[in-house]
């Protein structure tokens, strides 16, 4: 009864692209809301929904603008990567003009997002394509070469790409940190991306969640300095936290 209700759930998400707890209670009228949120979650763990605030999304769905590695990144530290997202979305204001990368926090972030008069600049095309979703909001997908594995665009000459284009925030998400060797990510024109972003960005709100603390990657693009908001997870360090803080830096 059980396998047969997660697998008509999966068709359905699958068919509908994204449900919601309360859609799929319409579906299943005679089962609880906290039995289809672990159906959701045993699914999730099979690799077949990807978990969103009150419901779920097909990794199908995801598929059809992605590739398979950025698929696996979405369903890893999941409930970390909205828990930030409504975080950040909450920054979020009407009017606002930012900068959001392409990462898998900024996919959740972009779901997250409120459908108010705002411009983004992003270099993440599933990123672009899941704002296009929200009517009142303007979406500038940045060119340059595309890196397959994560569908984002980086180019040798980002601060071109900002000659003439104003933005107020920045809200990155940090593949790794430090205290010694800051923020860091796998792509060195990614970095030199996000280089050119904080100079031009007058706020940059870090996206971190605890299970990058203490891993590096080849490249940095930032430290502790240029940063004015970090936008986290429960699980983060206290002693970090006081760290952050005695910088002035904003830790949500």
């Amino acid at each position: 009864m059980k396998r047969d209700r997660i697998t008509e759930i999966a068709e359905l998400i699958d068919k509908r692209g994204k449900l919601s707890l309360k859609q799929l209670s319409s579906y299943f009228p005679k089962v609880s809301l906290m039995t289809l949120r672990r159906d959701l979650f045993d699914l999730e763990e099979q690799g077949k929904v990807i978990r969103i605030r009150g419901g779920a999304m097909s990794v199908r769905d995801v598929q059809k603008t992605s590739g398979e590695p950025y698929v696996k990144k979405t369903t890893i530290h999941t409930d970390e990567k909205i828990e930030i997202a409504q975080k950040a979305a909450g920054l979020i204001d009407e009017g606002a003009s930012l900068f959001l990368d392409a990462g898998s926090t900024a996919l959740y972030l972009a779901k997250e997002m409120p459908d108010i008069p705002c411009n983004v600049f992003t270099n993440g095309v599933a990123v672009a394509t899941q704002l296009c979703t929200k009517k009142n909001v303007v979406v500038n997908l940045l060119g340059g070469q595309l890196i397959k594995d994560n569908l984002s665009t980086a180019s040798s000459f980002p601060s071109e790409q900002f000659a003439d284009t104003n933005f107020e925030i920045a809200i990155i998400a940090a593949a790794a940190f430090t205290p010694e060797s800051g923020f860091s990510c796998a792509s060195q024109l990614e970095a030199e991306l996000f280089k050119s972003v904080c100079k031009k960005a007058k706020f940059t709100y870090m996206m971190l969640d605890s299970s990058k603390i203490g891993k590096i990657k080849p490249y940095t693009f930032a430290h502790t300095e240029d940063i004015n908001v970090i936008i986290t997870d429960d699980a983060f360090p206290e002693e970090l936290k006081e760290h952050f803080k005695a910088l002035n830096i904003v830790v949500l």
